[in-house]
């Protein structure tokens, strides 16, 4: 009994406890909620402000008549108006209830984070805080016409290369087992300012050119600056020349596209569309290496060479693409030789595919 009779004593002291430190603290949060209500139409006003600044530029851009652009005006002016009614409102009520109760209330449940103790006021454009367009280092307009796109770029496929006086058919590399590896960046800019069915294709891009020998050679470079295949001492297992490459491609791409419009945004989408790229790329030769993989005298040897293997120090060729959506069938040819005041030239060729995400 005594230990309910002092439970009961000590819940009564706090509340009172409570009860004080409330009617202590609620006329900080009345002028608190009245400063942010002071706010309100200043908040309105910039946000009508930036409004009619975006309606202005489609003006500009010829994207819609005079009479249009009056209409969407006078629209946004009566939301402002009516937004700034109903938040006053909002928070006339939450301070009468604070006076009438002189800040001893019942739990609410919390609303949007508008309650008794907390406001949350802020106006949001394409669900992002409004500061973030009008205020600071996070500015940032809204662009109704978005004119440049970009895409992370991967093409994987069958390398090879063109023998001087021989076909492809004749190459003394191996077709399935030479590949290459490209992976990139680039950027989608439309020719046009009010067509999207041309467009400039620009970035730049890491290749990797694989070449495995056939008939157990390797590459070896001779004290004349020539570079050539030689037959290898032992059995080998795997014979790879690699190639690595930092180009910057160029293509003018062609191509159907689908017009998203609304009131905020004008965007041109790729998606289940055809297109197709003609151009080129130049650049540098990165590094070259060689890997051996042989066994001598019972030990397996791996040997991983990189050297210079007098090959171009300058890459530059023709390209060109064909495809669905992001899927494209892709092809390059480097018009530079392979290597430097070679006998027989030899030039690179790519066939594969491209995937733009």
């Amino acid at each position: 009994m005594r230990t309910i009779t002092w439970y009961v004593l000590a819940l009564v002291a706090f509340m009172v406890v409570q009860n004080a430190l409330a009617q202590e603290d609620y006329k900080d949060r009345v002028a608190t909620l009245k400063n942010q209500k002071e706010k309100i139409t200043e908040q309105e006003k910039e946000a009508l402000k930036f409004e009619v600044e975006q309606i202005n530029k489609r003006l500009e851009s010829g994207d819609i008549g005079a009479a249009e652009a009056n209409e969407l005006k006078r629209q946004a002016a009566e939301k402002r108006a009516l937004n700034i009614e109903n938040r006053v409102a909002i928070i006339d009520n939450q301070i009468g209830l604070l006076e009438r109760n002189e800040g001893i209330l019942l739990p609410e449940i919390p609303y949007d984070g508008i309650g008794p103790t907390s406001v949350e006021l802020g106006i949001r454009v394409d669900g992002q805080p409004l500061e973030q367009y009008l205020f600071g280092e996070n500015k940032k307009d809204i662009r109704y016409d978005r004119r440049t796109y970009s895409d992370l770029v991967l093409a994987i496929g069958l390398n090879n290369a063109i023998v001087e006086g021989q076909s492809l058919q004749d190459t003394p590399y191996k077709v399935g087992g030479s590949r290459f590896f490209e992976m990139g960046w680039q950027w989608r800019t439309r020719v046009f300012k009010n067509s999207n069915f041309l467009r400039f294709n620009y970035g730049f891009s890491f290749q990797f050119n694989g070449l495995k020998p056939k008939d157990n050679r390797y590459f070896v470079s001779t004290e004349e600056g020539q570079t050539q295949l030689e037959e290898f001492d032992f059995d080998l297992d795997k014979s790879k020349f690699r190639m690595d490459n930092l180009v910057f491609p160029f293509h003018l791409e062609l191509g159907p596209s689908t017009l998203k419009k609304t009131e905020k945004t004008m965007r041109y989408s790729l998606a289940n569309q055809v297109r197709i790229g003609i151009g080129g790329y130049g650049g540098f030769n990165m590094g070259t290496r060689q890997k051996l993989k042989y066994d001598r005298n019972g030990d397996h040897v791996k040997d991983k060479l990189k050297r210079g293997y007098n090959t171009n120090d300058f890459i530059y060729g023709l390209s060109a693409y064909a495809g669905f959506d992001g899927v494209l069938l892709y092809v390059k040819y480097d018009l530079n030789p392979m290597f430097k005041d070679a006998l027989v030239e030899q030039r690179n060729v790519s066939l594969g595919l491209r995937f733009d995400l």
